[in-house]
């Protein structure tokens, strides 16, 4: 049985639990996974191109994905990165306008995409369906708004010491090979020697420990005034 075989047959238990289709029932996944397109890509290889026409929602079964914003310089701004059994470009099921952003492999992955007119058939059918949908394109626009504010009204220290605080699990920001400070400054809107500016100056005051691949709080309460 080849991978993409495989993976089809694993599809439906995997949508089961992302929160996007939360509440469809396995006749109607079962819609969406006979219609979906396996792809594959290798680290550094672009998944959707901004500028190009959308094509759908994607499902990333494995690997990680940064989707960025690209200045004409070329300078990058994060929107999100993406982890395994996320759902990107939920933009492409109502928007009749181009990719708004860019979303690149950081490591080789796997990716499922759904076309649009498949899901936007079973919002036509099944009304609950589409005011959950409208709820989780509200969420990404809420989540879009506080990173504007974060971008305009908070210091670089400051976003810095929020994001280890969101992302940390049980105390320590782990950082994969590709997480580097470049990859992390253009998280948070800045250069590089910002970021490492900021990261020493939040060691030496005693609120983290910098390691390799890993970031550790050592004083929440301190890191979270900071954030605020």
């Amino acid at each position: 049985m080849s991978k993409t075989q495989s993976s089809r047959s694993q599809l439906i238990p995997r949508l089961q639990t992302n929160p996007f289709f939360a509440g469809l029932d396995e006749n109607m996944l079962q819609e969406l996974a006979e219609t979906a397109v396996w792809r594959e890509y290798n680290s550094g290889e672009i998944v959707v191109l901004e500028g190009e026409a959308l094509s759908g929602l994607y499902y990333l079964q494995y690997g990680w994905l940064k989707v960025v914003k690209i200045s004409p310089g070329g300078r990058e701004q994060v929107l999100r990165f993406l982890e395994p059994g996320e759902t990107f470009n939920e933009v492409g099921l109502f928007a009749h306008q181009p990719n708004p952003a860019t979303a690149i492999a950081l490591e080789p992955a796997g990716v499922w995409l759904i076309r649009h007119e498949a899901i936007r058939q079973l919002i036509r059918k099944h009304p609950e369906f589409a005011e959950h949908v409208l709820s989780k394109m509200a969420e990404r626009l809420l989540y879009l708004v506080s990173l504007v504010t974060d971008l305009s009204l908070r210091p670089v220290t400051g976003r810095l010491a929020r994001l280890i605080l969101e992302e940390a699990e049980d105390g320590v920001l782990h950082r994969p090979r590709w997480y580097t400070q470049a990859e992390l400054a253009a998280r948070l809107g800045t250069v590089p020697d910002v970021v490492q500016r900021a990261l020493r100056t939040l060691e030496k005051e005693g609120f983290i420990e910098v390691q390799r691949r890993l970031i550790r709080i050592t004083d929440r309460n301190a890191l979270a005034a900071i954030a605020e």
